[in-house]
């Protein structure tokens, strides 16, 4: 069951500032590290041993360098954390959800360092930094993902960590590039019941495709400033087209939406479904977070999709 946002009583707020600055001032080692984040420098202790990660990208990070957060949020449209990393992490407590985070939940688990992901509002910002150091990186979700990973991997002292995450999967891509076709070219559409939307080609997913030599669909490459397009109509649904179309749904049921899209004709006329090149993919993964574990299930989709 989700947490439920609270606004935090002020009184409880102020002593728990006190306390937990007064706490975090008095144990903090020389050798803290001052990072530079979305809201300025903050300051993080070496080897923090109490995590709270405030969304998808930090939930993956964290577990991908081998910390276990003691608290994260529910997916974008799930009811807990995305499926892909139940495995890793477990049964997780949660802290309320990606558009409204439960400020009592996080401070009773007492953290030393929460990870949030860009797009954290100052004021939840504010009030979070009281209760412990709070690292949100630079940019925002069409930016280089790998600058957001090794921010989370410098506030979790795993930077030596994480840059040999890194080299693991350019050392995948290059192998598994040669393997793919030349030339193709690769829509990512997320199925909504509201209608069909198209990822933009510069966001995570779409960053690994273009390391792979695929081609984004020219709508898609036009999504500079947005994650997605508007919804697209069905008489506009062949601006979606492209060599191969990897359908995203933010739930598990993948099965179901490609068999409501192939109920519309408009949909089965496009050229990658009149050829077969079909895939349905989990759109937590493909359309909405990001990381070495998120990467490494692009990786495995495509290849299983496009390899020789």
């Amino acid at each position: 069951m989700q947490a439920r946002a609270l606004p935090l009583p002020r009184r409880l707020l102020a002593c728990a500032a006190a306390a937990m600055t007064s706490a975090f001032l008095l144990l903090q080692p020389a050798s803290a590290a001052s990072l530079d984040t979305a809201f300025g420098p903050v300051q993080v202790k070496d080897h923090p041993q109490r995590v709270v990660a405030l969304g998808e990208n930090t939930l993956d990070a964290a577990l991908a360098l081998g910390v276990q957060p003691l608290g994260a949020l529910a997916s974008r449209g799930g009811s807990d954390i995305p499926e892909y990393l139940k495995a890793r992490a477990g049964k997780l407590p949660l802290v309320g959800t990606v558009r409204e985070v439960n400020l009592e939940a996080v401070l009773k688990l007492r953290p030393d360092l929460i990870l949030a992901s860009p797009g954290l509002t100052r004021e939840q910002y504010a009030k979070l930094s009281l209760m412990a150091p709070t690292v949100v990186p630079k940019g925002g979700a069409l930016d280089d993902w790998r600058a957001a990973f090794r921010t989370y991997a410098a506030a979790l002292d795993k930077r030596a960590e994480g840059e040999r995450r890194l080299a693991e999967l350019d050392q995948r891509i290059a192998a598994l590039r040669p393997r793919l076709p030349a030339g193709v070219s690769l829509s990512v559409v997320r199925w909504n019941p509201q209608g069909p939307i198209m990822m933009s080609s510069h966001l995570f997913a779409g960053q690994l495709l273009d390391q792979l030599g695929l081609r984004p669909n020219p709508l898609a490459a036009e999504q500079t400033r947005r994650p997605h397009t508007d919804i697209l109509s069905l008489e506009n649904l062949s601006r979606a087209d492209a060599d191969w179309i990897f359908l995203a749904t933010l739930n598990p049921d993948g099965a179901k939406a490609l068999a409501e899209a192939r109920q519309q004709p408009a949909f089965t006329r496009l050229k990658a479904v009149r050829a077969g090149h079909l895939a349905s993919v989990d759109g937590q993964i493909w359309s909405s977070s990001s990381g070495y574990l998120a990467a490494q299930q692009v990786l495995d989709d495509v290849e299983k999709a496009l390899a020789n």
